[in-house]
């Protein structure tokens, strides 16, 4: 294995840039990348085992990452522990087992929680002492740190890369462009493996990597600044001020906030409970235990080293916690939204998602909400619809479905939700979500008592997730969005709906109910909010930039508060739509035509286009770029986040005993890879012995 790091990416050089040829080249270093090696070295096993004894010269492989090969950039093992996975250690594996399905042979090995127990038996691990001291100290359903599953992603990696036909070459670097090399021969190389044709990967110092296959794997990429983004950037640099642009966590520097000063932080999401749980370790302040508190309230004690972060956003809300680990949860089976009925929907085309698939969903999630509230807060509902008066013994439920049963629309499911609930106190519809007050202006005392409602709920619902009326809410909603977000995958909702609807709110909104932070951290961040150290500003927060202050001004739209500023924090996630992203890479492609935005129903999702995919060892090609015109590179596989439209799931990380798209896409690249690099040796070995003959 060889390793080639370049600390900062320079730009493309004038002279004659050195280029080197391998058989496959991977962009993308984290699981992606890794999976691909794996499925690589299972089929090489696997040929051994059916010819023993024959022998071949390895493939050489090269793997370029920008930031580090094996984590990528969302488990760089460099960041701060205090940056946690929001998925428990038990949902992440990078080998596919018997629910994944593959033309290709298996390659059993170990998940997640495999690999801690095996480094916290051993005691010991050479990526530092933090790693077996983590791994020994966390359990199956515990969340674990980013950079500890980023040293496991590294173990497999060198496992995959340590089979005897397999040599490894790292490159710490960024791919800014692909190159199509007609004759291998007329590059300076130092191998002439890869036979007669190949694609160049570009690296940003000029260095070319040809190979007959070229896989993109660059997961999650980022958005290049917007006006409003470049414009806070040229403002904090005229003023003097701090100004931390949206981004991963883990490549931003939050550090040394000033000491009892107002700092503003726009984002809510998952990366403000990262950004705040390592601001929090570098203060020193404590936490505990509020004695006699039911849910596990914790109080903050601070240092003095703690500033006043002021934090908003659309919502005004922080994202809802997961419920505590090894806690029970909601026994909900669906009502409506059945198996059969998102069945029946997968064979249909050109739905309306918001008028005929969200009023469904609506109406579970209101059912929930009811018959959890009937038995938590009873007197909560209307008089009517309480369980000891609403249900006939003929009665086929709740007093509330044939309410809910007659609801066309999601604005009629929450009419009924408004109309049932009678304590101002419980009151809530699902439109709730995205404007929390209505849209009506509340003073600061209202939203202060909000706010207190807000921790209050947060801490019942994580800690009593099977009963408490918020989290049945969140919990319909983990159930059911993969399903849904399916009917956009395979192509059922029509293109307009797809973009407006199932990618815009509804994702939204699914991020917000069902992918939050750890319950662990969720607690520390609403100690920090009682404690006065955070106060969330409100919905509809904007910032603006003063001139004659030479500050940022936050002001909610809805509370009427307003903060300002030297320093400006975004927590918001940079996530990237590849029509915007930052990739130098894809940036080069789309412009040149060598791929282009799939569209749906002939309306533009944000993601490029490949093809399908059929497991089938009979299927030469699959999850191949196309180009402006319609024509299939077949010398390039893109795998995963930059065309999830034409993936279904393949956005998400691979969990044991569940079908995994990343994995079988995995399988699919890794079969491309080896057919391809020996039709490329068949064709140098004939073409040598074709100047060979020439020349007696």
């Amino acid at each position: 294995m060889t390793s080639d790091s370049s600390a900062a990416p320079a730009l493309l050089s004038d002279s004659a840039p050195t280029s080197q040829t391998f058989d496959a080249v991977i962009v993308g270093g984290g699981p992606r990348g890794v999976a691909t090696l794996i499925r690589v070295a299972a089929r090489l096993g696997a040929d051994e085992r059916q010819n023993p004894g024959r022998t071949g010269t390895p493939l050489r492989i090269a793997i370029v990452d920008a930031l580090e090969v094996g984590p990528g950039a969302t488990w760089m093992t460099s960041q701060p522990g205090q940056y946690l996975n929001n998925t428990t250690a038990s949902a992440t594996t990078i080998y596919p087992d018997e629910s994944t399905e593959l033309s290709g042979p298996p390659s059993p090995g170990p998940s997640l929680v495999d690999w801690m127990d095996d480094v916290a038996r051993a005691g010991e691990h050479p990526a530092g002492d933090w790693v077996a001291a983590e791994a020994g100290a966390l359990r199956a359903l515990d969340f674990t740190s980013r950079r500890l599953q980023g040293v496991y992603y590294r173990d497999q990696l060198d496992a995959a890369a340590a089979h005897p036909l397999i040599e490894l070459a790292e490159f710490t670097a960024l791919a800014v462009d692909l190159d199509r090399v007609d004759h291998v021969e007329s590059v300076n190389v130092e191998s002439t493996d890869g036979g007669t044709e190949a694609t160049s990967v570009v690296l940003a110092d000029g260095r070319r990597l040809a190979a007959p296959t070229v896989v993109l794997a660059q997961g999650m990429v980022q958005s290049v600044p917007d006006a409003h983004v470049r414009a806070c950037i040229d403002f904090a640099d005229a003023h003097g001020l701090r100004y931390v642009r949206p981004g991963m966590p883990a490549e931003r520097d939050f550090s040394g906030l000033p000491a009892g000063e107002t700092v503003l932080v726009r984002g809510l999401g998952a990366n403000f409970f990262d950004v705040i749980g390592g601001l929090v370790e570098e203060w020193g302040g404590r936490f505990e235990s509020v004695a006699g508190d039911p849910h596990g309230r914790l109080r903050y004690l601070p240092s003095g080293w703690e500033p006043r972060i002021v934090a908003g956003s659309g919502r005004g809300m922080p994202y809802r916690s997961k419920p505590v680990p090894y806690s029970p949860q909601r026994d909900y089976r669906p009502r409506w939204a059945t198996s059969e009925w998102f069945a029946e929907l997968r064979g249909r085309r050109n739905l309306d998602f918001a008028a005929e698939v969200w009023p469904t969903i609506a109406k579970e999630i209101a059912d929930q909400y009811l018959a959890s509230l009937s038995a938590w807060a009873p007197e909560a509902l209307r008089a009517d619809l309480r369980a000891e008066r609403s249900t006939p013994a003929a009665a086929p439920g709740p007093a509330w479905i044939p309410l809910l049963e007659g609801c066309g629309t999601g604005e009629e499911v929450d009419r009924v939700l408004a109309e049932a609930v009678v304590d101002p106190r419980w009151n809530w519809t699902i439109a709730d979500l995205r404007r929390p007050t209505r849209g009506q202006s509340v003073s600061a005392e209202e939203w202060a008592e909000f706010v207190d409602r807000l921790i209050t709920d947060e801490l019942g619902s994580m800690s009593e997730a099977a009963t408490h009326p918020r989290a049945a809410v969140n919990r319909v909603m983990s159930v059911l969005r993969n399903a849904a977000q399916d009917l956009g995958a395979i192509g059922a909702v029509a293109g307009e709906s797809l973009v407006r609807d199932l990618h815009g709110w509804f994702d939204a909104d699914g991020l917000f109910l069902a992918s939050g932070p750890p319950s662990e951290r969720v607690r520390r961040v609403l100690a920090l909010i009682e404690s006065g150290v955070v106060d969330l500003l409100g919905p509809e927060t904007i910032i603006e930039l003063d001139d004659d202050k030479a500050c940022f001004r936050a002001t909610s739209a809805i509370t009427g508060r307003v903060a300002e500023s030297r320093v400006l924090l975004e927590t918001r996630m940079s996530k990237g739509k590849v029509t915007a992203t930052d990739d130098p890479l894809l940036q080069s492609l789309l412009t040149s035509g060598r791929a282009r935005i799939h569209a749906v129903d002939g309306v533009r999702t944000d993601y490029i286009e490949a093809t399908g995919a059929l497991v089938s060892e009979d299927a030469d090609l699959g999850h191949n770029l196309v180009d402006a015109s319609g024509q299939v590179d077949s010398s390039v596989v893109v795998l995963g986040i930059p065309a999830s439209t034409t993936q279904p799931g393949s956005a998400i990380g691979a969990t044991p005993h569940k079908s995994s798209p990343l994995l079988a896409g995995a399988d699919i690249a890794a079969k491309q890879i080896l057919r391809r690099a020996a039709r490329a040796r068949i064709e140098h070995a004939d073409a040598a012995c074709a100047r060979a003959a020439a020349l007696s």
